[in-house]
């Protein structure tokens, strides 16, 4: 059978390997955080690159995960809540957990241990379907949901993540979905090159929340050079066209990222050692529970779908043109 599925225990969380015997591709799974810690392809030269800047193990993930949030779940809420607290049907709610600064950060769940329910590998690919019941723990967030992440690998290089949320209170829940990863082809980031299908970005203060302005910025429309750009901005996808594809390249490899339409907002963010950059989906604005930009109502019973796919192409092998689907 060409694609199978592996997992160990050794820290408290199941980490699942999917994995493509033809291709030698895998993708390694944490079930803390249901996150991406490794998406590996073989090179030209037999090396193996992994394309995502994760973590040396499980226990340096749960020491270092709140440092840089790499390839977190955002949810609830994503990116910055503006000092916690949004206001719901009357009542003032502040969230508990991680802050930086004054302002809440990256929602719940990024170090949630989720249930691993179903394995699944065939000739055609290897699947991994995580479960996590919120039981609305912190005051700031008291609303029970469940939350499904699956995680699927497929020929050519390509791993699809689908999460799926529902709940079953009274009354409809505020909702925002996103993900967190930082991605490495190898080389620093300024030899990268950048393009996605954009000409706004959301105008931010000096604490990184919207003001609710956008301004017209076409840079990577047609693809930008990296070097020396600074970038920790959220940007509107095109939603007109058929594939709003990000794709990231520094002539040796090519990541393509293709976010389906529940996933409007792309963040970008280059930290200041330059060895990777972090490319985030979000379903709406950071700050959304107060700013309202995307933000979802999510009727009881109701379930919501976000869904995104990334690829690997190694140019020197000529697999530059090969797109993905969303």
């Amino acid at each position: 059978m060409r694609f199978e599925v592996s997992s160990h225990n050794n820290a408290g969380f199941s980490v699942i390997t999917l994995t493509d015997k033809e291709s030698h591709c895998q993708a390694e799974i944490y079930a803390m955080g249901g996150l991406l810690n490794a998406f590996r392809i073989p090179l030209a030269d037999g090396s193996i690159r992994n394309v995502v800047d994760g973590f040396a193990n499980e226990q340096a993930a749960i020491q270092q995960l709140t440092n840089g949030f790499r390839s977190a779940k955002l949810s609830p809420f994503v990116c910055r809540m503006f000092k916690g607290s949004y206001q719901l049907a009357g009542h003032n709610y502040t969230t508990q957990k991680w802050y930086l600064g004054e302002h809440a950060i990256h929602g719940l769940l990024y170090d949630a241990v989720f249930t691993v329910t179903d394995t699944f590998a065939s000739t055609e690919k290897a699947a991994v379907t995580l479960e996590y019941q919120y039981p609305g723990s912190d005051p700031g967030y008291p609303f029970p949901y469940t939350m499904l992440i699956n995680w699927q690998l497929t020929a050519g290089n390509r791993l699809t993540v689908t999460t799926t949320v529902f709940h079953h209170n009274t009354a409809a829940i505020p909702i925002a979905d996103g993900w967190h990863p930082y991605f490495t082809l190898g080389t620093p980031v300024d030899d990268y090159t950048l393009q996605f299908d954009s000409d706004t970005q959301l105008e931010y203060n000096a604490d990184l929340l919207p003001t609710g302005k956008k301004i017209t910025d076409t840079r990577f429309r047609n693809g930008c050079s990296l070097a020396g750009v600074q970038l920790d901005n959220s940007f509107e996808l095109a939603t007109d066209t058929a594939a709003a594809k990000c794709i990231l390249q520094n002539g040796q490899l090519q990541l393509t990222i293709e976010p389906g339409k529940n996933y409007p907002i792309l963040q970008v963010y280059i930290p200041a050692h330059r060895n990777s950059i972090a490319i985030e989906n979000l379903s709406g604005a950071p700050d959304n529970f107060n700013n309202g930009m995307g933000l979802i109502m999510l009727a009881p019973n109701e379930q919501k779908v976000f869904r995104t796919s990334y690829r690997i192409s190694n140019i020197e092998q000529g697999m530059s043109n090969v797109e993905v689907e969303g």
